[in-house]
């Protein structure tokens, strides 16, 4: 088993009887009826339709975990609280009690979900496979020896080959859910309710006003990109080492793409 110390992750909780209902108000995909074992991706929009954040949303026994950029976890946990009003929900900043790791090959003494984005669980440790055979591991337990452990750049490479963008601080409020793809992911769903942008998200999608999209592209050697960096006529979503290079997932206009 090979295992990587995810640093660039924060982690929110969001709990209490109306958690289900309220995430499933805010969020672009369909939390209502996410099933127990099963994780998704989904976006948080401004009212302008543009994310604020990318978030794999998580179900615990408690409620549900959202993975985020660790630098969004803090104003995103701060903001979305805003809007919890009178309804019975909870949400903390989790990111400093819980480690996550990814693993190739295992998922620390859980039995590995059989399904894409499967989630298993017990007591102090949660997997999600997110990879033929790779899994994102939230866990309270003594962390994994850290000497022993892989650069984390080489699962930001596999999330970037399998086309997941990670929204940063550098590209918050840049780009509608369509422009890093979300739409193809199935990190939107357009036969729910409303949630904030959903009017825009949803004129985009029907009216082909999508003029941008997400690309996989290649940086030679020597050329080292970070999200919100302009190139190749587009913006940087989110970059990694590859080979002699970079392996870069870039919103360009869709006659490149």
């Amino acid at each position: 088993m090979e295992y990587a110390p995810l640093t660039r992750y924060g982690l929110l909780s969001v709990g209490g009887e109306d958690a289900r209902s309220f995430l499933h108000a805010q969020l672009t995909n369909d939390i209502e009826n996410l099933p127990r074992d099963r994780a998704a991706l989904a976006g948080w929009c401004s009212a302008k339709g543009r994310l604020l954040a990318s978030l794999l949303v998580v179900p615990t026994a408690q409620g549900f975990f959202l993975q985020l950029s660790r630098d969004l976890a803090a104003p995103v946990a701060k903001r979305l609280s805003m809007f919890v009003l009178r309804s019975k929900v909870r949400i903390a900043d989790e990111s400093d009690r819980w480690r996550q790791y990814g693993l190739w090959g295992g998922a620390l003494g859980m039995e590995p979900p059989g399904q894409p984005l499967g989630v298993a669980s017990r007591e102090g440790a949660v997997a999600v496979r997110m990879g033929e055979d790779r899994f994102l591991v939230l866990t309270r337990e003594p962390g994994l020896d850290d000497a022993q452990a892989v650069p984390e750049s080489r699962w930001t490479l596999e999330e970037i080959r399998a086309g997941r963008p990670l929204i940063t601080g550098a590209t918050q409020d840049e780009f509608v859910p369509q422009m890093v793809n979300f739409d193809k992911l199935g990190a939107v769903n357009f036969q729910k309710g409303c949630y904030p942008g959903q009017e825009i998200v949803a004129r985009a999608q029907y009216r082909g006003q999508v003029k941008r999209r997400m690309k996989l592209l290649e940086a030679p050697a020597g050329v080292e990109l970070h999200p919100g960096q302009d190139y190749e006529g587009g913006k940087v979503v989110d970059a990694a080492p590859s080979g002699a290079g970079s392996a870069v997932l870039a919103v360009v206009p869709v006659d490149a793409a």
